[in-house]
């Protein structure tokens, strides 16, 4: 039952998807990281639905596409990219740290937001489109959502938090760190190991998650004192969206 608390814990902050009511408590809440990936799982297999009822149809390649680019934002609820567009607002404010922290915490949506946020959804619609026809085409992308939740949750383990507290620290210090790690960890590598054996691109698609990683630390130490919520959701995006690109583009670049 613990277990199942966790993962209820979990998709209840993580997704939109109806769960028991649970107590967030220490307990429920001590390996609530290492459940993330979980909600990617979802994703994934409802992505393999969707190119499954658009192949079953014979759906164009635009309504494809929307539904490749929306079911993730339904699922979560758009979490991550309000994170995604709360920290660009505050990188485009060229402040001191404090005041990008101060950024991070206003509610209200700010112009660089808005324009960054539009241009990542046309971007990512418009990658979707290049994706082959039928599941196994789509398969990657399905993997990749558990594959950036899991570095996600790596990232709020390891790297250092800013001085702001936030629900990112609430979960690090409820985190049995240790035990998350290594279920993450695993899951890494599991996803990682999915993607190579699928396509040889899985290689450059898991490369540049990882190289996204190592930006997100450098940035986040620079610009803002360490780590925040905000900062993991700009992070899943980012990373997300580079995968999807570097799937598409080395693709097509192989078929020349």
């Amino acid at each position: 039952m613990g277990v199942l608390k966790t993962i209820a814990v979990a998709f209840s902050m993580f997704s939109r998807i109806p769960m028991p009511r649970v107590e967030w408590n220490e307990k429920n809440m001590k390996n609530m990281l290492a459940a993330f990936p979980l909600v990617g799982l979802v994703i994934g297999a409802l992505l393999l639905l969707w190119a499954y009822i658009s192949g079953l149809l014979g759906f164009g390649k635009i309504l494809f596409a929307a539904g490749i680019t929306v079911i993730p934002i339904a699922v979560t609820g758009g979490i991550h990219l309000d994170g995604f567009c709360d920290t660009v607002d505050a990188l485009a404010s060229h402040a001191t740290q404090e005041r990008k922290r101060e950024i991070l915490k206003d509610p209200h949506a700010g112009a660089f937001a808005i324009i960054s946020l539009c241009a990542y959804a046309i971007a990512y619609f418009a990658l979707a489109t290049e994706l082959g026809p039928g599941v196994g085409a789509v398969l990657p992308v399905g993997i990749m959502h558990i594959l950036s939740r899991s570095l996600s949750g790596l990232s709020v383990i390891f790297f250092p938090t800013s001085a702001s507290k936030g629900l990112l620290s609430a979960f690090r210090d409820a985190a049995e760190k240790k035990t998350s790690a290594v279920i993450l960890l695993i899951l890494f590598a599991v996803s990682a190991a999915g993607m190579i054996i699928l396509t040889p691109v899985g290689i450059a698609m898991a490369a540049s998650a990882l190289l996204c990683m190592l930006w997100l630390r450098i940035m986040s130490l620079r610009q803002f004192g360490g780590m925040s919520g905000d900062l993991a959701g700009w992070f899943l995006q980012t990373e997300e969206i580079c995968m999807l690109a570097v799937l598409v583009i080395i693709e097509k670049a192989a078929a020349l």
